[in-house]
């Protein structure tokens, strides 16, 4: 029996065609509890198809049946076992059954909508007829499973369902769990409030019980004294001088040789506690100690839970370029306590926001509409939304070879920021925004540019550069990583929320004009 699931009644919800009643199946058989389709049941007490019941007494009669059939089913009472049940695809268009789910452990099952149409569009099913009206279905449907959702697990994960109940145990109340998977590797990302029990009183933190073996910190001096001491047990502990300073060679060095001395092995673990520096150094030093250990990122500042905590990106600065040197080296969990964003400095807080702001650029749809209408920083529901965004663009192309490519949006003009300030002057984020109003303007998105302007703005972020030369940052850009051969640096432009294009070619003066409209 799966801890914490005892005779508990799981939704499993998702659009059509993502294997809700497979996956209900599944995660019956290996926590030992039974499964229920709530379609198959409308369509036993109603005595015809679903197809039929729309064709015959139409949408709002079968919206009625799923209504009162779903709520019995919710409301079932203890068995000898977990009860999953299967809802229909647009089951939580109903108030009543959103309400009714807030009582529930809910499985959301995601699906891109290309493949979903692929699995519905020679079935029976009534909405599954014109492609144009099914996508729009998809995404209006989605705020309501991200909502709902307590558990979000990738529609290609269906063999690995059991790994997901396993990775439960022990979960804080008020915590989403997100399945990362990639072609290298899968792991659950945990995300909410509580994971550090920032409380003294409360214990030790949160840790996954599915890794095992001895831990090994490396921190910053900030994040090892704020929560340091809730990450036990320990078998040795490191810590470098906050900063993209310490993201270095010099600095990874002097990690490898401190767990040596530590007696790290490779059964053990790595533990990232800090923000993106810290998780890029850690990772990168994890990946190559011993050739290669097991790690886990502990992400404490916005830029790190929204985006760079996950997708298994480590690495190091060179003084030439930003992350020139690093590997691809995906954690064995992510987990992302928002209450630790509390302890940051207003400055860390914008930071964070421009890589909120980016995502929600390229994801569009309810995502922006939630940023641009006042989504703070540290919104839990952003935060999760965010690394739900990352987490799918991962899952379709790890290794950068095409969509992974758009997650740059900004960062060309950025890095080179970062480069030619020597990495003291701007934070990350920072430069991100600068790099933000410039990839808009070379995309043409003038009034977009103008919004973006005004809601980085609006959380103390720079909108143009002090006492940078605009030239030299555009000589910095002809080295960044994206860059292939003899050819141009790739540029990632928007054509509007949600459009984002990468591999593109900007003209030399169009860029220079762009960058320098941001020196003052």
């Amino acid at each position: 029996m799966v801890p914490g699931l005892t005779d508990r009644t799981v939704a499993v919800v998702g659009f059509m065609g993502a294997g809700k009643t497979t996956a209900a199946r599944a995660f019956a058989q290996a926590s030992g509890g039974v499964a229920v389709d709530a379609d198959s049941e409308i369509e036993r007490r109603v005595g015809k198809p679903i197809a039929e019941i729309f064709a015959a007494d139409g949408e709002r009669a079968f919206r009625a049946a799923e209504d009162r059939v779903t709520l019995e089913l919710l409301d079932r009472g203890p068995g000898a076992g977990p009860t999953f049940v299967a809802l229909g695809g647009g089951a939580l268009g109903s108030e009543a059954i959103r309400r009714a789910l807030q009582e529930h452990l809910v499985i959301w099952i995601d699906v891109d909508a290309d493949t979903a149409w692929r699995r519905c569009e020679h079935s029976s099913r009534p909405l599954a007829v014109d492609r144009a009206a099914f996508e729009r279905l998809h995404a209006e449907r989605e705020p309501d499973y991200a909502s709902a959702a307590d558990i979000v697990v990738p529609q290609r994960l269906h063999a690995r369902l059991a790994a997901v109940l396993d990775a439960l145990e022990g979960v804080p109340d008020g915590v989403r769990m997100l399945w990362a998977t990639s072609d290298s590797g899968d792991y659950p990302a945990y995300i909410g409030p509580g994971l550090l029990r920032i409380d003294s009183g409360s214990g030790p933190a949160f840790w996954p019980a599915t890794v095992k073996g001895r831990r090994f910190l490396v921190c910053d001096g900030n994040s090892g004294r704020l929560f340091g001491d809730r990450i036990t047990p320990l078998n040795g502990r490191v810590a470098i001088m906050p900063g993209e300073q310490s993201k270095t060679i010099a600095h990874a060095e002097i990690v490898w040789s401190e767990l040596v001395r530590a007696g790290m092995t490779r059964s053990d673990v790595v533990v990232a506690l800090g923000g993106g520096v810290v998780g890029d150094l850690a990772g990168f030093c994890a990946a190559t100690y011993q050739r290669g250990v097991r790690f886990v990122q502990v992400p404490t500042t916005v830029v790190a839970q929204v985006d760079s905590a996950y997708g298994g990106k480590t690495g190091v600065d060179l003084s030439e370029a930003k992350n020139y040197v690093g590997a691809y080296h995906q954690p064995q969990a992510v987990i992302s306590d928002t209450d630790a964003l509390a302890s940051l400095p207003a400055q860390e807080l914008a930071a964070g926001y421009a890589e909120i702001v980016k995502t929600a650029l390229l994801a569009g749809g309810w995502l922006w509409e939630r940023v641009r209408t006042g989504a703070g920083p540290a919104d839990p529901e952003v935060i999760c939304a965010c690394a739900h965004t990352k987490l799918r663009v991962v899952a379709a192309d790890e290794r950068d070879a095409g969509l992974r490519q758009t997650l740059n949006l900004g960062h060309t003009v950025g890095h080179a920021i970062e480069t030619v300030t020597g990495y003291a002057s701007y934070r990350h984020g920072e430069a991100v925004a600068l790099g933000l109003l410039a990839a808009l303007r070379l995309s043409g998105a003038d009034d977009l540019r103008d919004e973006v302007a005004e809601l980085l703005a609006g959380q103390g972020l720079p909108t143009a550069m002090d006492d940078v030369d605009p030239d030299a940052v555009v000589v910095a850009t002809a080295r960044d990583k994206k860059r292939v051969g003899e050819g141009t640096v790739p540029f990632v432009l928007l054509s509007a929320p949600g459009e984002a294009r990468a591999g593109c070619t900007v003209a030399p003066r169009e860029l220079i004009t762009a960058v320098r409209e941001l020196a003052r």
